[in-house]
């Protein structure tokens, strides 16, 4: 949960991979690491920052786009639904075993 409009994060330096509007996700950012090894996906956003688009390549720290509640999120809830994934088909890159994020920052 976070408060609507609250700047959304890149977690790693990558790239941009994907950028969706609509299903459960609402709108939502694809982010591969460095290697293409892992994914990343933020969604429910209200909006992408200014200048994203696929292809982009992101730094550690950068604004994706800000907190909402698109998609299937109610309204009266603003949150940041966000994964990480290991990519198994380079060819489908926003793919791939979802990973628990909790061990990796203990």
């Amino acid at each position: 949960m976070a408060a609507r409009g609250t700047p959304v994060l890149a977690v790693e330096d990558g790239r941009v991979i994907r950028l969706h509007k609509g299903g459960a996700g609402g709108i939502a950012v694809y982010q591969l690491d460095g290697s293409g090894r892992y994914g990343y996906y933020y969604a429910h956003l209200d909006q992408y920052s200014d200048g994203l688009k696929e292809g982009k390549k992101v730094t550690r720290g950068d604004v994706l786009g800000f907190v909402g509640t698109t998609g299937n999120a109610p309204p009266n809830a603003p949150h940041l639904h966000f994964a990480i994934y290991e990519v198994e088909d380079p060819k489908r890159p926003w793919r791939g075993r979802p990973i628990d994020p909790y061990p990796l920052w203990r």
